[in-house]
């Protein structure tokens, strides 16, 4: 389908983003890309068409975004801490500039959603993890949760923080985001098949972590066929909304 792009400046970047928006009503799902994704990717991988009945009934819309991992994740000629200053930078973004847009934009009122495949399942995953008084929803397919394996074994506090599975592994019994995780409907989902190895590993490590801690999330682990790929994750993607959305 067609949908709305917009350039938006970010004061706290310094930098121009792009957006591609689709659908006009319902619950708005902030979309990360896979790695080093832009906003005309999701489409491009037939991804938005999953979506496209439900937009039609104004159940929810889309707003998908550029990633920064050229700057963070994935620059690699940059020392971690850095990059990970970088990547808080790109958090304060999204928290502090683009979800008010979104609100302005929709005329939503509540939590959002936020959904994303392979390192965009990660940050989806983080996000509402991370603030979860701003999203209530999220449904990450094939993400790697340990951020000490994105940065070759690296641990600093700024990755502790963007790291799901040490972030719940340290966090206290009784922490007030724990209700905040049980009123939300968090899905977690891999494969076993190709190039799923530490997707799997990672989220099962999560799987134990959220149980210990008494979290309610919906992991699950589809098959040895299971590939982390685009046809796939468009299977998947149509699983998770027809639970969502029924």
């Amino acid at each position: 389908m067609s949908g709305r792009y917009t350039a938006f400046y970010s004061h706290i970047l310094g930098q121009e983003l792009g957006v591609m928006m689709y659908g006009n009503a319902g619950l708005p799902f902030l979309v990360f890309p896979s790695q080093n994704g832009k906003c005309n990717d999701y489409a491009g991988f037939g991804m938005v068409d999953v979506f496209q009945p439900l937009m039609d009934a104004g159940k929810l819309r889309l707003y998908c975004i550029d990633s920064l991992d050229e700057q963070t994740w994935s620059d690699y000629n940059r020392p971690p801490h850095a990059r990970m200053e970088r990547q808080e930078a790109w958090m304060k973004h999204i928290t502090q500039e683009f979800v008010p847009f979104i609100y302005r934009d929709s005329g939503y009122q509540g939590r959002l959603a936020t959904t994303g495949c392979s390192l965009g399942a990660f940050h989806a995953a983080n996000t509402l993890l991370r603030f979860p008084d701003l999203f209530g929803t999220v449904i990450s397919l094939s993400g790697a949760y340990d951020a000490r394996w994105l940065l070759y074994g690296y641990m600093d506090e700024l990755v502790y923080l963007n790291s799901p599975l040490h972030s719940i592994q340290g966090m206290p019994h009784g922490h007030p985001f724990i209700k905040k995780y049980n009123d939300s409907k968090i899905i977690l989902c891999c494969g076993q098949g190709a190039w799923e190895d530490e997707m799997q590993r990672s989220l099962r490590l999560l799987e134990t972590a959220m149980a210990e801690k008494g979290i309610n999330a919906w992991v699950d682990i589809w098959g040895y066929d299971v590939n982390h790929d685009w046809d796939w994750w468009r299977r998947q993607l149509a699983y998770f909304l027809s639970v969502l959305f029924n």
